[in-house]
């Protein structure tokens, strides 16, 4: 089975290669530790491609779309159908993530794993498992089969864009209603209650909210997921297009390529991917912090720190390709500034250099 496959060649990355790194970054001409982040990101990348001079080549975001059954309870202010209209303007090139990945010079890939409707749009790839899940407050989201089924979807459209020499992995999604079944996932893995890991998602009122509130409450005592087997959890109250972002996140791991992942519904995959291997979140580079409430415990969950803090709550990816320049210039830097002995300064007190 790929799913299993996948989970197999998904290794511990390499620390020494890392320690070396660190290493070399210590020794640039600067004070040791003073580009904060970018430094981790380095030593982190370093470690995913084992290679002491990480690198930074062609990038890929990958948006899955799917639709949830839960939205017939009222707890989005937006129409089911504006999963299927956004679809048209990925394909169109004028959404908010087509802006930002013509920006960085990121391929965008848009794939239908669950829309509720048939979707014959060009640029849009078919790989419809069912027409949107369930109502979680009724039942599951999905069969179990459904979910791995989707998974591997997320697998096979990753080691597609691998294949072609696309080196570093972005998530993005599409799906009215979704923060509702990722509200679910973070309270059922993380141990929260229902409140406090539900946020207003888009344009919600406090009506709207108590109505989200009590859905993944009801969700979780309906359904009964078992925190410790993150396909069950992910069948029963997730979604598609978040199964399919897990199956994003384990791929890029199994080949050892780093994934950005984008706010909420991309770190709910992530919470997913981590409990099934826990190796996966090595691979992860966390880029914002959503202004979704729950995304900060989704992060602290995992033990990441987010690159950006810009309110953002759109999705689609937008988050993840913004942070991609940070993380090559992480790149850069590290290959392309000089030491204090390539410098010729190996003689000079480091820590008197007023830079």
């Amino acid at each position: 089975m790929l799913l299993s496959e996948t989970i197999s060649r998904i290794n511990e990355v390499d620390q020494g290669v890392m320690l070396k790194t660190k290493s070399r970054l210590d020794s640039l001409i600067k004070p040791p530790g003073s580009l904060g982040s970018l430094e981790e990101i380095a030593i982190k990348l370093s470690g995913i491609q084992n290679r002491v001079l990480p690198v930074y080549g062609k990038s890929s975001v990958i948006l899955m779309a799917g639709d949830h059954g839960v939205v017939e309870e009222g707890v989005s202010a937006a129409p089911k159908e504006i999963t299927l209209q956004m679809l048209s303007a990925f394909a169109s090139g004028v959404a908010g993530i087509n802006v930002i990945s013509k920006l960085n010079d990121t391929e965008l890939v848009v794939v239908d794993v669950g829309v509720d409707s048939p979707v014959k749009i060009k640029g849009v790839i078919d790989c419809k498992i069912r027409m949107g899940t369930g109502n979680i407050t009724k039942g599951p989201a999905m069969t179990r089969q459904e979910a791995i089924e989707a998974i591997e979807t997320g697998i096979v459209i990753v080691n597609s864009q691998i294949d072609k020499g696309y080196s570093i992995i972005a998530t993005g999604d599409m799906g009215i209603g979704n923060t509702t079944p990722s509200s679910a996932i973070l309270s059922v893995l993380a141990g929260l209650d229902a409140e406090l890991a539900t946020g207003r998602g888009t344009m919600v009122n406090n009506m709207v909210l108590e109505k989200k509130i009590w859905a993944v409450r009801e969700a979780i005592r309906v359904n009964v997921p078992d925190p410790k087997d993150g396909i069950d959890v992910l069948s029963k109250v997730g979604g598609l297009e978040i199964a399919g972002l897990v199956g994003v996140i384990l791929g890029s791991a199994a080949r050892r390529v780093p994934v950005v992942i984008d706010g909420f519904i991309s770190s709910a995959a992530a919470m997913i991917a981590a409990s099934i291997t826990e190796k996966s979140k090595a691979y992860i580079i966390p880029s914002h912090l959503s202004g979704e409430s729950g995304h900060d415990f989704m992060l602290k969950h995992l033990g990441l720190k987010p690159l950006l803090h810009l309110d953002m709550r759109l999705g689609e990816g937008t988050g993840a390709v913004l942070a991609m320049r940070i993380i090559e210039a992480a790149c850069r830097l590290t290959s392309d500034m000089a030491s204090f002995q390539e410098a010729g300064l190996s003689d000079l007190d480091e820590d008197k250099l007023n830079i």
